[in-house]
């Protein structure tokens, strides 16, 4: 039997038991903090040594070097040429929707010219070296590789270097062949902290990038928490979760299979059904007690819902957005008649599908999103993977003669008052000094 937690918006203590029911904070474990900065500081001092250390201690991959850990263009091209038709076919047609989407996030500069003649702008730029991290220790995740590198490669990335744990050297083939269609520049199966260390940080056989993307474990996480700084990250990744709102209109079979699809990813993963119809949840409830024992991964889809899932009854659908809105979601399924009446008044989600048809696994492989979302939260201020995270802004700043004049008094002044003297005479300057050859035209 299946135990179900079931909770009342109108309990008395519902908020209370809300928080406790989200809460998620990957520094709250402080052994795997500790355990993840050693391995940091250790590949930051010792490089390849500590990573062919670590990859023998963790993976079972005694490697002479680093360059036997990589993997060469061929054999990713000779996975690929040796798929099966429909798996090959699945890849590539996925590859072509995300490439088509994020096409579509190319971000242009702009340049004004103010009453003074002062050119202003932000120019666009793509980042050179990225590193994708890209899951490996418990599954293969072709998905993982395209969601993350064909973004990056429409961003224009000089140079995409992609870490993948192999452990005890086992290579899958479904991955190196998304490699090949994403289109990388060098494969390494190195994975854990010290993928993340080496990629931040550099060794003598791996360039140090200037951002770390894609998800991992709880390890990985922490490592990109710790190295913060001197490189970029795209986010701190936690447990997969979805909220499901639903009006009692779609079928109970499909919201509960919508729930498993999260569950099954671990057993810290989260599923939530908020619907004002308890009719409904209980139809759901069965379904979900019938459909487990279907399920290959049905010890983690039970450990995932009796830890962190609920079926939560809510007063009507607008409680039930506001409580969404309160959970900020890495997903939110509005399995409603209606979900363009209730898009206006969703506020956080990571990724949102409209409707009883748009079930979440669309997102995960093929819809054109990337799937790389945040989660535990941060949907109230972090966005979805895409092609400006690969992209930084320059601005651009041309002073004419006249803007000089009309600028110079307002700077110095506001210089003189920070107690900055230098400034203030610099923009001085402008304003009486001749720039000769240098006057911008």
């Amino acid at each position: 039997m299946l135990s179900l937690r079931r909770l009342d918006s109108d309990q008395h203590d519902f908020d209370t038991e809300l928080a406790a029911l989200t809460h998620w904070d990957i520094a709250s474990d402080p052994q795997i903090m500790a355990r993840a900065r050693a391995i940091v500081d250790d590949v930051r001092s010792r490089g390849d040594a500590a990573v062919l250390e670590y990859t023998r201690r963790f993976d079972g991959i005694a490697a002479p070097s680093v360059a036997a850990l990589e993997v060469e263009a061929g054999e990713l091209q000779a996975c690929l040429e040796g798929l099966p038709r429909s798996e090959r076919d699945a890849l590539e047609y996925a590859a072509g929707r995300i490439r088509t989407y994020h096409e579509h996030q190319i971000g242009v500069g702009f340049t004004i010219e103010d009453e003074f003649g002062n050119r202003l702008g932000s120019r666009l730029t793509a980042l050179d070296r990225v590193g994708v991290y890209v899951p490996g220790g418990q599954a293969a995740y072709p998905s993982s590789v395209l969601m993350t590198v064909v973004p990056a490669r429409v961003a224009g990335v000089g140079e995409i270097v992609v870490t993948v744990p192999t452990p005890r050297g086992d290579r899958q083939s479904i991955v190196l062949a998304a490699l090949a269609i994403a289109g990388v520049d060098r494969v390494l199966t190195i994975g854990g902290a010290q993928a993340i260390a080496a990629l931040a940080y550099g060794t003598e056989s791996i360039q140090r990038v200037d951002k770390i993307v894609g998800p991992g474990g709880a390890y990985v996480a922490a490592a990109k928490q710790l190295v913060f700084g001197p490189v970029g990250i795209d986010s701190i990744a936690g447990p997969s979760e979805i909220v499901v709102v639903a009006d009692g209109s779609a079928p109970a079979n499909w919201v509960a299979l919508d729930l498993f699809s999260q569950a099954e990813h671990d057993a810290s993963a989260q599923a939530i059904l908020l619907c004002p119809d308890a009719a409904y949840i209980d139809r759901v409830a069965v379904e979900l007690e019938a459909e487990l024992g279907s399920m290959p991964r049905a010890e983690v889809i039970r450990a995932s819902i009796e830890r962190r899932g609920a079926l939560i009854r809510t007063r009507d659908l607008a409680d039930a957005i506001g409580i969404a809105n309160r959970i900020a979601p890495e997903h939110l399924q509005l399995a409603v008649r209606d979900p363009e009446a209730l898009l206006p008044t969703v506020k956080h989600a990571g990724a949102i599908f409209l409707g009883a048809r748009a079930a979440e696994t669309f997102g995960d492989y093929v819809a054109g999103p990337s799937h790389v979302l945040p989660t535990f939260g941060t949907a109230r201020f972090a966005s979805p993977l895409g092609v400006y995270d690969f992209q930084k802004r320059s601005s651009i700043i041309a002073i004419s003669a006249r803007g000089a004049a009309a600028l110079a008094a307002s700077a110095a002044t506001m210089a003189r008052g920070e107690g900055l003297y230098a400034h203030a005479r610099a923009a001085e300057a402008r304003n009486t000094g001749d720039a000769g050859e240098n006057e911008p035209r």
